[in-house]
Protein backbone atom coordinates (compact mmCIF):
# COMPACT_ATOMS: atom_id res chain seq x y z
CA UNK A 1 0.00 0.00 0.00
CA UNK A 2 1.11 3.46 -1.21
CA UNK A 3 -0.06 5.19 1.30
CA UNK A 4 -1.28 4.11 4.42
CA UNK A 5 -4.03 6.20 6.43
CA UNK A 6 -3.37 3.34 9.30
CA UNK A 7 0.39 4.33 9.35
CA UNK A 8 1.20 7.39 12.03
CA UNK A 9 3.95 8.36 9.50
CA UNK A 10 1.74 8.75 6.82
CA UNK A 11 -1.15 9.74 8.43
CA UNK A 12 0.52 12.82 10.12
CA UNK A 13 2.57 14.03 7.56
CA UNK A 14 3.01 12.23 4.50
CA UNK A 15 -0.73 12.17 3.52
CA UNK A 16 -1.60 16.03 4.74
CA UNK A 17 1.75 16.79 1.98
CA UNK A 18 -0.13 14.77 -0.59
CA UNK A 19 -3.65 16.28 -0.38
CA UNK A 20 -1.68 20.14 -0.59
CA UNK A 21 0.36 18.72 -3.64
CA UNK A 22 -2.85 17.57 -5.34
CA UNK A 23 -4.80 20.90 -4.40
CA UNK A 24 -1.79 23.10 -6.39
CA UNK A 25 -2.00 20.07 -9.37
CA UNK A 26 -5.56 21.24 -9.57
CA UNK A 27 -5.14 24.46 -9.11
CA UNK A 28 -2.74 24.56 -12.14
CA UNK A 29 -3.98 22.50 -14.19
CA UNK A 30 -7.43 25.03 -13.88
CA UNK A 31 -5.08 28.39 -14.49
CA UNK A 32 -4.16 26.12 -18.28
CA UNK A 33 -0.04 26.13 -16.63
CA UNK A 34 1.88 23.72 -18.16
CA UNK A 35 3.93 21.16 -15.94
CA UNK A 36 1.36 20.93 -13.31
CA UNK A 37 3.07 18.60 -11.19
CA UNK A 38 6.45 19.67 -11.65
CA UNK A 39 5.37 23.38 -10.44
CA UNK A 40 3.78 22.22 -7.65
CA UNK A 41 6.52 20.03 -6.26
CA UNK A 42 8.28 23.32 -6.70
CA UNK A 43 5.88 25.33 -5.16
CA UNK A 44 5.06 22.78 -2.11
CA UNK A 45 9.32 22.69 -1.55
CA UNK A 46 9.37 26.60 -1.33
CA UNK A 47 6.58 26.38 1.07
CA UNK A 48 7.29 24.00 3.14
CA UNK A 49 11.44 25.82 3.67
CA UNK A 50 9.42 29.30 4.46
CA UNK A 51 7.36 27.12 7.31
CA UNK A 52 10.59 25.32 8.56
CA UNK A 53 12.66 29.04 8.21
CA UNK A 54 12.42 29.50 11.84
CA UNK A 55 13.88 26.38 12.62
CA UNK A 56 16.46 26.66 9.72
CA UNK A 57 17.56 30.49 10.60
CA UNK A 58 18.12 29.38 14.48
CA UNK A 59 20.44 26.50 13.25
CA UNK A 60 22.37 28.13 11.09
CA UNK A 61 22.68 31.31 13.17
CA UNK A 62 24.31 28.54 16.35
CA UNK A 63 26.51 27.07 13.62
CA UNK A 64 27.73 30.57 11.90
CA UNK A 65 28.48 31.57 15.88
CA UNK A 66 30.26 28.26 16.61
CA UNK A 67 32.38 29.19 13.42
CA UNK A 68 33.97 32.00 14.66
CA UNK A 69 34.35 30.77 18.18
CA UNK A 70 36.25 27.80 15.94
CA UNK A 71 39.97 29.55 16.65
CA UNK A 72 39.52 29.77 20.25
CA UNK A 73 37.91 26.11 20.29
CA UNK A 74 41.08 24.65 18.23
CA UNK A 75 43.75 26.85 20.92
CA UNK A 76 41.64 24.79 23.62
CA UNK A 77 42.11 21.90 22.18
CA UNK A 78 45.69 21.99 21.75
CA UNK A 79 46.01 23.53 24.94
CA UNK A 80 44.30 20.92 26.83
CA UNK A 81 44.62 17.48 24.72
CA UNK A 82 45.89 15.52 27.46
CA UNK A 83 43.19 16.74 29.66
CA UNK A 84 39.66 15.90 28.67
CA UNK A 85 37.95 17.55 31.28
CA UNK A 86 39.87 20.55 31.54
CA UNK A 87 39.12 21.02 27.88
CA UNK A 88 35.28 20.24 28.57
CA UNK A 89 35.09 22.90 31.15
CA UNK A 90 37.01 25.55 29.24
CA UNK A 91 35.13 24.97 26.37
CA UNK A 92 31.78 25.39 28.40
CA UNK A 93 33.38 28.42 29.87
CA UNK A 94 33.96 29.56 26.11
CA UNK A 95 29.80 28.96 25.14
CA UNK A 96 28.71 30.34 28.55
CA UNK A 97 30.73 33.96 27.78
CA UNK A 98 29.94 34.15 23.83
CA UNK A 99 26.00 32.93 24.45
CA UNK A 100 25.83 29.95 22.92
CA UNK A 101 24.16 26.51 23.32
CA UNK A 102 25.98 24.03 21.25
CA UNK A 103 22.57 21.60 21.37
CA UNK A 104 20.70 24.81 19.89
CA UNK A 105 21.77 24.02 16.38
CA UNK A 106 21.07 20.12 16.78
CA UNK A 107 16.78 21.04 17.77
CA UNK A 108 15.69 22.46 14.80
CA UNK A 109 17.31 19.45 12.51
CA UNK A 110 15.66 17.14 14.36
CA UNK A 111 12.32 18.77 14.18
CA UNK A 112 12.54 18.83 10.38
CA UNK A 113 13.83 15.53 9.83
CA UNK A 114 10.86 14.06 9.73
CA UNK A 115 8.91 16.59 7.41
CA UNK A 116 11.99 16.37 4.73
CA UNK A 117 11.96 13.06 4.72
CA UNK A 118 7.85 12.53 4.71
CA UNK A 119 8.52 14.77 1.11
CA UNK A 120 11.14 12.67 -0.43
CA UNK A 121 8.97 9.70 0.53
CA UNK A 122 5.76 10.84 -0.99
CA UNK A 123 7.68 12.22 -4.61
CA UNK A 124 9.43 8.62 -4.49
CA UNK A 125 6.43 7.36 -4.12
CA UNK A 126 4.29 9.00 -6.57
CA UNK A 127 7.79 9.47 -9.59
CA UNK A 128 9.29 5.66 -8.92
CA UNK A 129 5.89 3.63 -9.49
CA UNK A 130 6.25 3.67 -13.34
CA UNK A 131 2.71 2.45 -13.32
CA UNK A 132 0.17 5.19 -13.71
CA UNK A 133 -2.51 3.87 -13.54
CA UNK A 134 -1.99 2.18 -10.11
CA UNK A 135 -0.53 5.18 -8.75
CA UNK A 136 -3.96 7.35 -9.36
CA UNK A 137 -5.60 4.27 -8.18
CA UNK A 138 -3.83 4.31 -5.08
CA UNK A 139 -4.08 8.51 -4.54
CA UNK A 140 -8.05 7.94 -4.80
CA UNK A 141 -8.19 5.34 -2.47
CA UNK A 142 -10.45 6.11 1.07
CA UNK A 143 -8.78 7.93 3.55
CA UNK A 144 -5.87 9.11 1.63
CA UNK A 145 -7.64 12.72 0.15
CA UNK A 146 -9.84 14.38 2.49
CA UNK A 147 -12.31 15.68 -0.46
CA UNK A 148 -13.83 14.43 -3.32
CA UNK A 149 -12.76 17.03 -5.54
CA UNK A 150 -9.03 16.56 -5.03
CA UNK A 151 -9.62 13.25 -6.79
CA UNK A 152 -7.72 12.98 -10.18
CA UNK A 153 -8.70 10.75 -13.47
CA UNK A 154 -4.93 11.20 -14.34
CA UNK A 155 -1.47 12.45 -13.22
CA UNK A 156 0.78 14.39 -15.90
CA UNK A 157 3.95 14.07 -15.28
CA UNK A 158 5.49 16.29 -18.04
CA UNK A 159 7.30 19.69 -17.30
CA UNK A 160 8.38 21.48 -20.16
CA UNK A 161 9.62 18.96 -22.13
CA UNK A 162 10.55 16.74 -19.59
CA UNK A 163 9.47 13.34 -17.81
CA UNK A 164 9.73 13.73 -14.15
CA UNK A 165 9.70 10.01 -14.06
CA UNK A 166 12.65 9.96 -16.36
CA UNK A 167 15.89 8.51 -14.56
CA UNK A 168 19.32 10.36 -16.03
CA UNK A 169 20.81 6.65 -15.20
CA UNK A 170 18.75 5.58 -18.78
CA UNK A 171 20.07 8.62 -20.46
CA UNK A 172 20.79 6.33 -23.77
CA UNK A 173 17.35 6.10 -23.94
CA UNK A 174 16.05 9.24 -22.78
CA UNK A 175 18.89 11.14 -24.09
CA UNK A 176 22.13 12.78 -22.89
CA UNK A 177 21.27 15.75 -21.70
CA UNK A 178 19.36 13.96 -18.85
CA UNK A 179 23.61 13.73 -17.60
CA UNK A 180 23.05 17.54 -16.88
CA UNK A 181 20.58 17.43 -14.00
CA UNK A 182 22.87 14.75 -11.38
CA UNK A 183 25.90 17.72 -12.84
CA UNK A 184 23.74 20.43 -12.02
CA UNK A 185 22.44 18.90 -8.77
CA UNK A 186 25.95 17.95 -7.41
CA UNK A 187 27.46 21.39 -8.34
CA UNK A 188 24.58 22.97 -6.38
CA UNK A 189 25.02 21.17 -2.99
CA UNK A 190 29.11 22.17 -3.12
CA UNK A 191 27.92 25.63 -3.38
CA UNK A 192 25.56 24.86 -0.43
CA UNK A 193 28.44 22.72 1.05
CA UNK A 194 31.01 25.64 0.76
CA UNK A 195 28.98 28.00 2.38
CA UNK A 196 28.19 26.15 5.58
CA UNK A 197 32.02 25.49 6.15
CA UNK A 198 33.76 27.65 7.93
CA UNK A 199 35.83 30.52 6.56
CA UNK A 200 39.52 29.68 7.06
CA UNK A 201 41.29 31.67 9.41
CA UNK A 202 44.19 34.08 8.90
CA UNK A 203 47.35 33.01 10.58
CA UNK A 204 50.08 35.44 12.41
CA UNK A 205 53.56 34.89 11.30
CA UNK A 206 55.47 34.11 13.85
CA UNK A 207 57.74 36.67 15.74
CA UNK A 208 61.67 36.94 14.26
CA UNK A 209 62.92 35.96 18.15
CA UNK A 210 60.73 33.07 19.28
CA UNK A 211 61.64 30.37 21.92
CA UNK A 212 62.18 26.47 20.16
CA UNK A 213 58.84 25.49 22.50
CA UNK A 214 56.74 28.29 20.86
CA UNK A 215 57.58 27.27 17.24
CA UNK A 216 57.01 23.61 18.51
CA UNK A 217 53.61 24.63 19.19
CA UNK A 218 52.86 26.67 17.07
CA UNK A 219 53.61 24.19 13.81
CA UNK A 220 51.47 21.49 15.83
CA UNK A 221 48.89 23.92 15.77
CA UNK A 222 49.05 24.49 12.30
CA UNK A 223 49.05 20.80 11.38
CA UNK A 224 46.00 20.40 13.65
CA UNK A 225 44.15 23.09 11.40
CA UNK A 226 45.54 21.80 8.30
CA UNK A 227 43.91 18.40 8.53
CA UNK A 228 40.97 20.12 9.76
CA UNK A 229 40.80 21.69 6.59
CA UNK A 230 41.59 18.47 4.51
CA UNK A 231 38.75 16.91 6.17
CA UNK A 232 36.16 19.56 5.17
CA UNK A 233 37.99 19.84 1.76
CA UNK A 234 36.99 15.78 1.58
CA UNK A 235 33.20 16.47 2.89
CA UNK A 236 32.64 19.28 0.70
CA UNK A 237 33.61 17.14 -2.31
CA UNK A 238 32.31 13.78 -1.17
CA UNK A 239 28.82 15.08 -0.24
CA UNK A 240 28.51 16.86 -3.69
CA UNK A 241 29.21 13.56 -5.28
CA UNK A 242 27.21 11.14 -3.16
CA UNK A 243 24.00 13.64 -4.10
CA UNK A 244 24.94 13.91 -7.51
CA UNK A 245 25.16 10.49 -7.73
CA UNK A 246 21.52 9.74 -5.97
CA UNK A 247 20.49 12.72 -8.74
CA UNK A 248 21.82 9.91 -11.45
CA UNK A 249 19.63 7.72 -10.74
CA UNK A 250 16.59 8.71 -9.17
CA UNK A 251 13.61 10.33 -10.94
CA UNK A 252 13.83 14.16 -12.52
CA UNK A 253 11.04 14.91 -10.31
CA UNK A 254 13.35 14.17 -6.94
CA UNK A 255 16.05 16.07 -8.59
CA UNK A 256 13.27 18.73 -8.95
CA UNK A 257 12.81 19.03 -5.51
CA UNK A 258 16.20 18.41 -4.00
CA UNK A 259 17.79 21.31 -6.74
CA UNK A 260 14.72 23.64 -5.66
CA UNK A 261 15.38 22.72 -1.84
CA UNK A 262 19.33 23.29 -2.85
CA UNK A 263 18.23 26.92 -4.07
CA UNK A 264 16.34 28.06 -1.39
CA UNK A 265 18.69 26.82 1.25
CA UNK A 266 22.02 29.01 -0.59
CA UNK A 267 19.50 32.12 -0.57
CA UNK A 268 18.34 31.72 2.85
CA UNK A 269 21.98 30.62 3.90
CA UNK A 270 23.65 33.76 2.10
CA UNK A 271 20.81 35.88 3.19
CA UNK A 272 21.72 35.09 6.92
CA UNK A 273 25.34 35.08 6.70
CA UNK A 274 25.20 38.67 5.54
CA UNK A 275 23.00 39.91 8.33
CA UNK A 276 24.89 37.97 10.89
CA UNK A 277 28.46 39.81 9.47
CA UNK A 278 26.63 43.22 9.80
CA UNK A 279 25.73 42.25 13.16
CA UNK A 280 29.04 40.71 14.29
CA UNK A 281 31.32 43.93 12.29
CA UNK A 282 29.07 46.39 14.64
CA UNK A 283 29.35 44.27 17.81
CA UNK A 284 33.01 44.60 17.29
Amino acid sequence: MMFNPNNPFDSFLVIPILNILIGFYHLFQILGVPGALGLSIILLTIITRLILHPLTATQLKSTYKLNKLKPELDKIQSHFKDDKQKMHQEQMKLYQQAGINPAAGCLPLLIQMPILIALYNLFRNILANGNLTQMVSEINKPGVLYFPFLKINSLDLSFFGLNLAYKPIDWQKFGWWLLLIPLITAALQYWQTKMMMPQSQKTDNLPAQVGQQQITEKNKEKKEEDMSAAMQKQMAIMMPLMIGYFAYTFPLGLSLYWNTFTVFAIIQQDYLNKKLNLEHEKNN
